[in-house]
């Protein structure tokens, strides 16, 4: 696809939801320039499995995009990532809040080099709040969001979702952020700064769900794979093996 061919993204994110945000502008058509460090992406020696010496996880949402290597920490390597800012459309980072500052490399810094940047930040709680400087981990996140309380068994215990579902859908929504923030650019001529948590897309995705709490007051609870308002709508074991039954 080629919707963002002239774009360029300088993509300093690592793990998860910041890479997979970057890899849908990449699909997209965006040239995204990967910035990792000298010891390369944490997720790089996530396996097995591998794929020659990459880790499935690794490839997962790096796809279409060029490595660069870049030391953070190091004048010369600072210097590289202002000059790249500077021809870049998009920037997004997923460091812990305050960490870029102490580089010259936050929003504040970069936008005074480029004002027309958009500038994405991927964080657990965001960018201001009482625990915005805490790191955030998809797990945790879906426990303090509610999502574990409402998944497994009726008589089971909390139960963590089994693909990474917050990291997922931030990078969807960081996806969105950007793009919304590219159309106001395209008006104004303004860059600005995106700020997505983890937090808040754990909530938000807890939509109906949520929304039928703040109706009734009662607290939803586990009920397998079945659904609180539709029925049938859950899995049968027949004779030949299980099957999942849906209707409405």
């Amino acid at each position: 696809m080629t919707a963002l061919k002239d774009l360029k993204v300088l993509d300093l994110s690592r793990i998860l939801a910041g890479p997979l945000g970057t890899q849908i502008l990449a699909d997209l058509g965006a040239e995204v320039w990967k910035v990792e460090s000298p010891w390369g992406d944490d997720t790089r020696g996530w396996g097995p499995p591998f794929v020659g010496d990459q880790s499935a996880y690794y490839l997962s949402a790096n796809r279409g995009k060029k490595s660069i290597i870049v030391n953070l920490r190091d004048e010369k390597g600072q210097k590289i990532i202002k000059e790249l800012a500077q021809k870049a459309d998009i920037f997004v980072e997923n460091f812990k809040v305050g960490n870029l500052a102490r580089f010259g490399l936050d929003y504040e810094s970069i936008s005074s080099l480029n004002p027309k940047i958009i500038y994405a930040s991927v964080t657990g709680f965001g960018q201001t709040g009482p625990r915005a400087p805490e790191p955030g981990y998809d797990a945790a996140l879906q426990g303090m969001t509610g999502v574990m309380s409402v998944t497994g068994e009726t008589e089971g215990g909390p139960t963590k979702v089994g693909a990474a579902w917050i990291d997922i859908m931030t990078g969807l929504t960081s996806t969105i952020g950007i793009l919304s923030a590219l159309h106001e650019r395209s008006l104004s001529g303004k860059g600005q700064h995106v700020d997505v948590s983890l937090f808040d897309v754990g909530i938000a995705g807890m939509a109906n769900i949520a929304q039928s709490y703040l109706a009734s007051g009662e607290a939803p609870g586990r009920i397998g794979n079945a659904h609180p308002q539709v029925a049938p709508y859950q899995d049968f074991t027949a004779s030949d093996g299980d099957f999942m039954a849906a209707a409405n």
